[in-house]
């Protein structure tokens, strides 16, 4: 029998002088420009902590108790009443577990000087919706609003409905959010119809509907408006009334009056709807000039605790 020698025989040498070869690139080339690439990453990135893992997931943010639309009809030309609420709603205070955007509505924009100032606006603040139809105030905007948001925010919650509720807002009302909010923490998800019942002296009247100063629908109500026949039947007439009439005629919409807190800025004669401040406010309609939205915000102390910045001599 023969023994198996422990040498190899001269043709494997080549062999084995090939494998060595390559573990040697491996080894000298492809090793150092992995600790190369690392080193870059650690650079840039800062070197890892022993709880590397826990600091690259980004906390969840908890789930809003509801959101809420808020559109603001506004017109195209109206720049300065836009930048006064913006700022009137930007000096709120945070609304704590609940999601409320406030968007400017209005129909397309006809003039060459809307296209790019409009533009502009979008551009900073993005906040503005812009519908496909001619600007009008009784004539089917209202309807527009409210028809165009299912196909406009289609999977934008992803599964979720995108908002709990919608609102429609003039834009001389104002709103204090906080109050809102907690008005409607408690309320149903759906078949809600909120604001200020009109006439405010016969509550229970048949013809009863929500004032257009701002009235807010539960979603399941936009989505209905959306593909009932009745409203787009019945667009034209003061689109507050309007409204009313759909949800009195498709058995829609539970009414929640929210008077006293919800008025008309203080004029003679007095009436349910027309009243002094009061500190429960919701909001208070009819702020027609810059006088009269000064007065409502010194007596909710909106601008309390602000200074202006000193001004210096510069010789």
């Amino acid at each position: 029998m023969k023994k198996h020698s422990l040498h190899s025989s001269p043709s494997t040498v080549p062999f084995i002088l090939l494998s060595a070869a390559l573990v040697a690139l491996i080894f000298f080339v492809v090793y150092p420009n992995e600790f190369r690439l690392q080193s870059i990453v650690t650079s840039r990135c800062g070197s890892r902590q022993p709880s590397s893992v826990a600091t690259f997931i980004e906390p969840v943010a908890p789930k809003p108790d509801f959101r809420l639309l808020m559109g603001i009809l506004s017109l195209p030309d109206s720049y300065e009443r836009r930048h006064l609420m913006r700022n009137v709603y930007a000096l709120q205070p945070n609304i704590t577990n609940a999601q409320i955007d406030v968007r400017f509505v209005f129909c397309n924009l006809t003039k060459e000087e809307q296209r790019v100032l409009v533009a502009m606006e979008i551009v900073l603040y993005d906040d503005i919706i812009i519908l496909d139809c001619g600007e009008n105030m009784d004539r089917g905007k209202t309807y527009a609003y409210f028809s165009s948001l299912p196909k406009m925010l289609e999977g934008s919650n992803g599964g979720d409905r995108p908002y709990d509720y919608v609102m429609k807002v003039d834009d001389d009302t104002y709103f204090r959010l906080h109050n809102l909010a907690e008005s409607l923490r408690k309320m149903p998800r759906e078949d809600v119809y909120y604001g200020l019942i009109n006439p405010c002296w016969i509550p229970q009247h048949k013809t009863n509907y929500m004032t257009g100063m701002g009235y807010l629908l539960s979603w399941d109500l936009v989505e209905w408006i959306a593909t009932s026949e009745l409203p787009r039947k019945n667009q034209v007439g003061p689109e507050d009334f309007q409204t009313g009439l759909w949800m009195r005629e498709g058995g829609r919409g539970k009414k929640f009056n929210m008077e006293p807190a919800m008025y008309d800025y203080m004029e003679e004669p007095r009436t349910c709807h027309r009243h002094e401040f009061i500190p429960d406010t919701i909001a208070v309609h009819k702020l027609k000039s810059h006088l009269r939205w000064a007065r409502t915000l010194n007596y909710f102390n909106v601008t309390a605790g602000l200074k202006p910045s000193k001004l210096y001599h510069i010789p």
